[in-house]
């Protein structure tokens, strides 16, 4: 099955006579169809083309599990590609937001500070009461870190975790 990346689906859209949403509307069912692969690379590819899609404005609530399943691979792109989108379509109402807790928490304990990066910055981004609460203790913890990057960035996401747990 060939699957079209997303230079393609751009320039799908930009090719596209008349009625867009037509080739988008048939774009989204691809995508649907190639969520459902058990392919890795397959499935970051989809969700990299449901990011592009929603910057466009167009809804991809629908898809968040299978972007918090893109932001657990093991691979450092695969899960850039999900964390991308989590910060882009995840709201205050998105449910899935509570299951990053542990995948954060994981990423929080990499050995690599680009890991540990990426997951600070999805956390300012996606941050509710409840990831701040329980993720609080984690964030003061890195403020020791003996990398000058993590700790920068551990203590800037600081700031949006008081603005939604106050009582931390």
């Amino acid at each position: 099955m060939f699957e079209k990346n997303l230079q393609d689906l751009v320039k799908g859209i930009r090719s596209a006579k008349g009625d867009v949403t037509v080739y988008i509307s048939q774009a989204l069912q691809e995508i649907k169809a190639e969520l459902r692969s058990t392919d890795p690379f397959v499935k970051a590819q989809a969700v990299r083309k449901l990011t592009y899609l929603h910057m466009l404005g167009y809804d991809m609530c629908w898809a968040a599990f299978h972007v918090v399943e893109v932001m657990s691979y093991e691979r450092f792109a695969h899960k850039r590609i999900g964390y991308n989108a989590a910060c882009q379509s995840f709201t205050q109402s998105t449910d899935v937001v509570l299951l990053c807790t542990n995948l954060l928490k994981k990423e929080f304990g990499s050995t690599s500070e680009y890991d540990v990066g990426l997951a600070i910055n999805v956390l300012a981004n996606i941050v509710t009461t409840d990831l701040a609460r329980d993720l609080l203790g984690d964030v003061l913890a890195m403020m020791g870190s003996p990398k000058p990057y993590v700790r920068k960035k551990a203590t800037l996401v600081l700031y949006k975790m008081f603005l939604r747990y106050p009582q931390g």
